[in-house]
């Protein structure tokens, strides 16, 4: 088992089609994990989420989020990001254009448009993840 540099990182988590679990905190401190989609724009990771859900209510409350991101193939790998949540404040034209390329990266090039006209509307919202504390190991087997 060993550390990941810092591209093995950006790598790991921009390969294919994993998916992030996003952790929150409820307000009576249960814990709320979900999957969530995402890309990476530098070193911030950015999904989208709709306003209602119980992940954007517990950001709203407390921004501190955990996404945990790993391969599940041996030699076994995983990267946790620890950090702070914001919503963006950007117009419907850029949300849809970061949910074209989210779309993109999960669904493939020839649906994100679709998908970034159904996610780029009122209601959705931009959730930039700002790491404070990255763990990156690789080779959990060997």
């Amino acid at each position: 088992m060993q550390k990941m540099t810092g591209e093995e990182y950006r790598q790991f988590m921009l390969a294919g089609t994993r998916t992030g679990k996003l952790a929150t905190v409820r307000a009576d401190g249960r814990p709320h994990v979900v999957p969530v989609w995402f890309v990476m724009d530098g070193d911030v990771i950015v999904f989208t989420t709709w306003h209602t859900t119980v992940k954007a209510a517990n950001i709203r409350r407390d921004p501190r989020v955990t996404l945990c991101v790993d391969d599940e193939t041996p030699p076994y790998a995983f990267v946790m990001v620890e950090g702070t949540a914001a919503f963006a404040d950007i117009t419907l034209d850029e949300l849809a254009q970061w949910a074209m390329r989210i779309g993109g990266r999960y669904m493939g090039a020839e649906q994100a448009e679709a998908f970034g006209r159904r996610n780029g509307v009122e209601g959705e919202l931009l959730v930039r993840l700002t790491p404070t504390k990255i763990t990156a190991i690789k080779g959990m087997s060997d």
